[in-house]
């Protein structure tokens, strides 16, 4: 399925997408629910960010590429790190460039979605507790990243957590194309298949570090060419099977 939220007559709803049109669903989508007959055109409804997780997991150094780019060892372990709700931005809407910002980074990510809470799995019992995996830009402030030596400002400020537009289940996490688009040029392309560890090892991993909660997103992860963007520049995470993410970077006012 393509689960989407979306906007309709000032009210958020769930929808799954069939084609260009979208069918509303009415209960949970992270539990139960129907789908209903109520159809809506896609490209007349405003979608949202289609999920509102608690928090937000990334991955570091999780493609060989990448880690061969920085020139830097391989991890034992996946290197994890959090940033806060309040970052997060749905498709079609601005980045906003900080003043106190230098250089502002895309990175584009697969991000899992959860489906259930969950504590301390292990990689084969990890596929029962996804709803599916979207697209997700992680954002960063890398001259703040370099002057603080670590990673919280770096990549909290708001709206530096791009999501969406679908979250799509029955498709193999671990074998997918993954592109970066800059004003329609291609920056970042490679496939899942590059990462170090796997979207089962990754949920296990994390899950016996903390709780995860329906809605909690884990993006795993950027590839190999990482580079900045500008005002009035769009930025587009493109990713096998599941869609495009499109946003705007915007300056500060």
């Amino acid at each position: 399925m393509r689960y989407v939220k979306f906007l309709r007559e000032g009210k958020a709803r769930y929808g799954v997408g069939e084609g260009e049109k979208i069918k509303e669903v009415s209960g949970n989508i992270f539990g139960k629910f129907k789908v209903t007959d109520r159809t809506y055109d896609l490209d007349k409804v405003k979608l949202l960010t289609p999920c509102e997780p608690t928090k937000i997991i990334l991955v570091g150094l999780n493609y060989i590429d990448h880690a061969q780019e920085l020139r830097m060892d391989l991890p034992d372990e996946p290197i994890i790190f959090l940033k806060p709700p309040t970052a997060v931005i749905g498709p079609e809407e601005d980045i906003i460039y900080p003043k106190m910002c230098k250089q502002l980074d895309y990175e584009a990510e697969l991000a899992v979605v959860m489906k259930r809470r969950v504590k301390s799995i292990e990689p084969e019992e990890v596929k029962d507790y996804i709803l599916g995996y979207t697209c997700y830009n992680d954002v960063t402030a890398r001259d703040l990243q370099r002057k603080d030596g670590q990673w919280t400002r770096a990549k909290s400020f708001d709206t530096f957590s791009p999501l969406g537009p679908f979250i799509v289940d029955g498709i193999d996490p671990n074998n997918l194309k993954i592109e970066l688009l800059l004003n329609g040029e291609i920056k970042q392309s490679a496939n899942t298949n590059n990462c170090v560890f796997s979207v089962e090892k990754l949920v296990s991993f994390i899950s016996k570090v903390m709780t995860l909660l329906p809605g909690d997103v884990i993006a795993t992860g950027t590839p190999v060419g990482v580079g900045p963007m500008k005002i009035g520049d769009t930025v587009e995470v493109r990713i096998e099977k599941i869609g495009t993410l499109r946003n705007y970077v915007r300056k500060e006012v």
